[in-house]
């Protein structure tokens, strides 16, 4: 299986431009500042994952709002600085949205032509603006489809957005992800890449019922777990979950270690080794809510595997998100989960 150099130790920043709190400028410029950068790269990670929503960039009538830019622009000089690299991750589209409340019809995006060209054109303006910066910027078509029901349209729009982009830039790097919000278990969905320059990835958050215990998003989950703990355990939480939550637990059978992940992960890697096609994890972590010497043994154990098989991984999340680990929640541990995730 290929690696992904230069992507093998990263984390996001989900909240600056996508997700917010606040679509003000107050927050654009005050959420995550060079100094952030300075300390990303002094923990000794080799990149950033920068989410982005549409509205940041440009208006529902597809005007450029360039002071959204500007963001942007400042984060990969202040990468450039201090030598990190960059997934540029279009976390929300025009029309399309992993949230619901965002997005009330995501699925219309899978159907309607109109916001399909929408999507084509903010990817011809990103990659002229951006491509340039393709010997540290991987480009990330869009986060987390969701819908099983349309994997085969999402990859005709995929394979068109490539087409976008490579008529610009040949050899820039783009990842795509399945669907199941970017479940590894579809990464063999998405088929025989276009060509040498596709990254496939995934988000792990198994088992849901540990990582995002009482989530307030999430139906049912209002209890604490810790980890590891006897799968019969995550399998009796797991049940009480909207079943597309639910995940690889229901199916294991072993104990939930480090091997759990390498049963989790093992047809995608399979896959990526018949394509040769580099895998990449864009999230896993674990909430705020959950015990923290917990979170730091879960933490080991999916390193451990995503480490064996040079997996490259961004943490969610740097600040805030209900995952931050600059937050008070992690303070005691951090220098231990750091030391995890950049080993």
């Amino acid at each position: 299986m290929m690696e992904l150099k230069g992507y093998q130790k990263g984390i996001n920043l989900g909240g600056w431009l996508s997700q917010c709190v606040s679509y003000t400028k107050e927050h654009f410029d005050t959420f995550i500042l060079e100094d952030d950068i300075k300390k990303i790269a002094g923990w000794g990670m080799d990149h950033i994952r920068l989410p982005i929503d549409y509205d940041v960039i440009e208006t529902d009538l597809g005007e450029d709002k360039e002071e959204g830019y500007q963001h942007i622009d400042d984060c990969i000089k202040w990468c450039q600085k201090y030598h990190l690299n960059i997934v540029l991750d279009l976390h929300k589209s025009f029309g399309y949205m992993f949230d619901k409340n965002e997005v009330p019809e995501p699925d219309k995006f899978f159907t309607d032509t109109a916001l399909q060209e929408r999507f084509y054109a903010l990817w011809n303006k990103l990659a002229k603006r951006y491509a340039c910066n393709k010997d540290f910027m991987t480009f990330e078509l869009l986060n987390e489809v969701v819908n099983p029901d349309y994997a085969k349209e999402w990859n005709e729009i995929a394979a068109k957005a490539v087409g976008v982009i490579r008529k610009i830039s040949p050899d820039i790097k783009i990842i795509i992800g399945g669907v199941c919000h970017n479940s590894v278990s579809s990464v063999k969905l998405l088929g025989a890449p276009a060509d040498k320059k596709i990254v496939y990835t995934f988000h792990c958050y198994e088992p849901l019922c540990f990582t995002h215990q009482k989530a307030h998003w999430v139906e049912n989950i209002d209890f604490e777990l810790p980890y590891p703990a006897d799968v019969s355990l995550y399998k009796e939480k797991s049940a009480l979950l909207n079943q597309n939550h639910a995940g690889e637990i229901l199916d294991h059978i072993g104990n939930v270690n480090s091997d759990y992940f390498r049963y989790m992960f093992r047809e995608a890697i399979a896959f990526a080794k018949e394509y040769q096609v580099p895998l990449y994890c864009g999230e896993y972590g674990v909430i705020d809510k959950a015990p923290a010497e917990d979170a730091v043994r879960w933490l080991s154990d999916i390193n451990e595997v995503f480490s064996e098989y040079q997996i490259g991984r961004a943490l969610w999340n740097y600040k805030q998100k209900d995952f931050g680990i600059t937050d008070e929640h992690y303070g005691k541990v951090v220098n231990e989960m750091l030391k995890i995730v950049t080993s």
